[in-house]
């Protein structure tokens, strides 16, 4: 069975019966075997998939199945489904099973969606490389000893060797976007608040938003149809309504697009990488658009203003798991102040108590003001800079990350070098605009290369139209 790309493609062939949804899902369950070294999966839903791909195809024979009939989709390990383990990839919730269902994975269902299992990735969400996952790394499929990116980094990866047709990550500062680069498939992260967080284990609850990464722009634009829009138990999702993504994704239009100069200037960004993007910029220019250089002044406090903001977030989120709320519990402490330390030391990962630290101590009287006040107040004035930008222009281009995937190991000791590859993909997430990673073609070494498109807020339907004329 070769490789899909897209659910039209299967729709159309289990409408001419050349393909059934359980034989599609048989040949997906002998794809994960086959590909069980690069460790994309933490849990493969072996018995609750087929009760599902047999009652779709059903559904689908009888002519009354929802618009993701035919997709076998993943999702992030921080995902609840009802009856199912959800850990977040952290010895702290290992075997906690989730009493309901996220808005997403309901949303998913209603329309006919097959879950196949939960993804690996970076614990907690907290890593841009999949090492601090509880299960160990997942593996890039174009070099098993290369990082797939994180922190989705099993969903980026399943998609990639066609373990699933797509999957759903979550992108708290690139976490959906740079694994897709890494892996060469197309990351979407949509405007804060368009998508429900309810049921989405939350690491910093002002950034976090769940997105798709796909083979094509077609599934991702299905997919946020289906996914977006307003939701009784999460407050912070948006009333604006939600698009036809799918039906606009033909309307070619010309655009004005920026190009941030200091980010393709930049000493870090790898020489092919430039050069691919360059090669982009020629091409859009000959194709019609409109492309400017123009500079962002503000580019050094992106990352400082993003990881005081987010592990002050983390602080706050994390305190929960203390081992009688909630999460991995000491058994051989003799005061509660000790089940308390034991049960956190013992369930939480190396990063994840960094992150703890750092956001507890922004948040400690005498230094708020010093620190988390100055990181918000930063945060207004790049949500100023953006809007300024996106009065002139549709669409805002950068790189995705400066280097291609990385060796295993590489970064892992160096928090600050880690951080820092961050740079490119946290200004959407400042700012709450949406944007994608889209592939550009491969370096020498044969790995995958991408380029980010950012676009005004709730602006996804002409993102996706663009970004579907750009890879055609």
């Amino acid at each position: 069975m070769k490789k899909y790309s897209s659910l039209k493609e299967i729709q159309t062939l289990i409408s001419q019966k050349q393909l059934t949804l359980p034989d599609l899902l048989a040949y997906y369950f002998k794809q994960i075997e086959y590909n069980e070294h690069l460790n994309a999966f933490n849990e493969v839903f072996f018995l609750s998939a087929e009760v599902q791909a047999k009652a779709v195809q059903q559904k689908i024979e009888e002519g009354t199945a929802g618009k993701l009939a035919g997709m076998v989709i993943g999702i992030k390990d921080n995902i609840c489904y009802e009856g199912h383990v959800v850990t977040a990839s952290s010895k702290m919730l290992e075997g906690f099973i989730s009493p309901y269902s996220s808005t997403v994975v309901q949303r998913l269902l209603q329309e006919d969606a097959v879950i196949i299992g939960r993804l690996n990735c970076d614990e907690f969400a907290m890593g841009g490389s999949n090492e601090t996952s509880y299960y160990g790394v997942a593996k890039n499929a174009a070099n098993p000893e290369l990082v797939p990116g994180g922190s989705s980094g099993g969903s980026a990866v399943a998609v990639q060797a066609d373990m699933c047709l797509s999957a759903l990550g979550t992108d708290t500062g690139g976490s959906v976007r740079q694994p897709a680069a890494f892996c060469g498939q197309i990351g979407l992260k949509p405007t804060y608040g368009r998508i429900s967080r309810y049921g989405v284990i939350a690491y910093a609850s002002s950034f976090d938003q769940v997105g798709p990464i796909t083979s094509s722009v077609e599934d991702a634009a299905l997919l946020l149809q289906v996914l977006a829009g307003a939701d009784d138990y999460d407050s912070t999702v948006s009333p604006v309504t939600v698009p036809d993504y799918p039906a606009q994704l033909n309307e070619c239009k010309k655009h004005k697009i920026a190009v941030l100069k200091e980010t393709i200037e930049s000493e870090a960004l790898d020489p092919e990488i430039k050069s691919a993007i360059l090669k982009s910029i020629d091409q859009l220019k000959s194709d019609g658009h409109t492309v400017e250089y123009v500079s962002f002044e503000l580019l050094d406090y992106l990352v400082p203003a993003y990881y005081i903001l987010t592990t002050a977030e983390a602080s706050s989120n994390l305190s929960r798991y203390d081992g009688v709320h909630y999460g991995h519990r000491n058994m051989e402490a003799k005061s509660l102040n000790e089940l308390y330390k034991l049960s956190r030391a013992e369930g939480f990962g190396e990063e994840v108590k960094r992150r703890i630290l750092l956001g507890t101590f922004v948040l400690s009287a005498g230094y708020y003001d010093a620190y988390y006040q100055k990181a918000q107040q930063v945060r207004r004035l790049i949500r100023e800079k953006m809007d300024v930008l996106f009065q002139d222009y549709d669409f805002i281009l950068s790189p995705v990350a400066p280097t291609a995937a990385f060796k295993i190991g590489d970064h892992v000791q160096d928090a600050i070098v880690m951080y820092m590859a961050d740079i490119f993909t946290v200004l959407p997430s400042l700012s709450g605009n949406p944007a994608i990673a889209l592939p550009i073609g491969n370096n020498a070494a044969g790995l995958p290369l991408s380029i980010q498109f950012t676009a005004k807020h709730f602006e996804e339907d002409k993102l996706l139209a663009f970004s579907q004329a750009f890879l055609s």
